[in-house]
């Protein structure tokens, strides 16, 4: 099984403090000059990215499968192939799981992901995250943007308190749902509800709907393989709530001259689409914001739309397009002045967030926990 030990690649910048002794367990798909990195969220393994890695390499099937060695049927002539890495994050799958709660931060965990790029030989990349899988793109892309052709933010926030969901009657209905469930049945319902729109579910496929088809296999998923570790999900939530990106680090990924798409569900109750829009206005010119008619797994659940904004993406950054011509937004005054304001209310806040934090973490439990780790597509 391919593994890369992301402690003997931390030596270029000496730290490898909360590195020691992890590995993570990736797997690559296709073949071809166009690399893609995928980093997926909270409780989520590679298998998550089925819908993309089928979209972008052309197969699912993974390089290290003996019965397929040599095949590079998927390689074009022209040289545009692409060869897409997809990974398990520390603390979930077959990676490694810290006991240290400190060890997962979105940092450590972009420090897990350029080792990989290390190991595989991948100078560049194209770099795609999503929901705690984008924060920690955003990590790598501040950190080493010279290493970076294009970064794909999809249902990201900034971390923190962003990643408390819209308190409405509908989420906490659904947050009661949460903590009465007993039972796989019980829980794949509320899940349904969490992670899809209320119009994808009620969609027929044949003569049964999506919510239908959905739920055995959200129910046979929970029974067969149980949940993340306590360690990990502990680990991957302290990533999530302490994940703050600075003006420095934005400002080092807005300068850096990669194009950026920020995609994201309109109806996703779990990262709020106001925050994203306003990730992606700080990052002007270089974001363009494409919203889909979904929720938290968008990509999923508007697969087609999602792998065709990836590859606009991808064919954007090899163009090398002007990024005034990129993107979709308009450069607003006030978003400086909003950003002052918002570092300002949250350094002022923070007394109180301390007394409401135990709260607040539990909202974000029931909001984040998923089961994509058994989701096959």
């Amino acid at each position: 099984m391919p593994f890369c030990n992301a402690s003997s690649n931390q030596n270029k910048d000496g730290d490898e403090s909360n590195n020691n002794g992890t590995k993570i367990f990736y797997r690559t798909y296709g073949h071809g000059p166009v690399k893609v990195l995928l980093i997926i969220g909270l409780a989520g393994t590679h298998e998550s990215w089925g819908p993309q890695i089928k979209g972008l390499a052309g197969t699912v099937t993974p390089n290290d499968d003996e019965s397929t060695a040599g095949d590079r049927s998927n390689e074009s002539d022209d040289g545009d192939g692409v060869e897409v890495c997809a990974f398990d994050n520390r603390g979930m799958g077959r990676s490694s799981v810290p006991t240290k709660k400190s060890e997962y931060t979105t940092r450590n965990m972009a420090k897990d992901a350029i080792a990989l790029m290390d190991h595989l030989g991948w100078e560049k990349a194209h770099v795609f995250g999503h929901s705690m899988g984008a924060m920690i793109a955003c990590k790598l892309a501040a950190m080493v943007p010279n290493r970076v052709l294009s970064l794909a933010l999809l249902n990201v926030t900034g971390g923190g308190y962003e990643c408390i969901p819209k308190l409405d009657r509908k989420t906490m209905s659904i947050a009661i749902r949460f903590l009465r469930a007993k039972s796989p049945e019980q829980r794949a319902a509320v899940d349904l509800d969490t992670h899809y729109s209320q119009e994808y579910l009620e969609e027929y496929v044949g003569d049964e709907t999506r919510r239908s088809i959905l739920y055995q296999q959200y129910v046979q998923g929970i029974s067969s393989t149980g949940m993340q570790s306590r360690h990990g999900f502990d680990g991957q939530i302290n990533a999530c709530w302490t994940h703050k990106m600075s003006r420095t680090e934005l400002e080092s990924i807005r300068s850096s001259g990669f194009p950026i798409s920020v995609i994201h569900g309109r109806y996703d109750v779990i990262a709020q689409l106001y925050h994203a829009k306003k990730l992606a206005e700080k990052l002007h010119p270089s974001a363009r914001m494409v919203e889909l008619h979904g929720g938290h797994l968008v990509s999923h659940e508007r697969t087609e739309e999602v792998n065709t904004a990836l590859l606009e993406l991808i064919r954007a950054s090899k163009s090398k397009i002007s990024l005034h011509e990129w993107t979709n937004l308009h450069k607003k005054s006030k978003v400086c002045k909003a950003t002052r304001i918002s570092f300002y209310k949250t350094s002022s806040l923070s007394f109180m967030l301390t007394l409401v934090e135990p709260l607040l973490l539990g909202i974000l439990f029931i909001f984040t926990t998923s089961h994509l780790m058994w989701l096959s597509w």
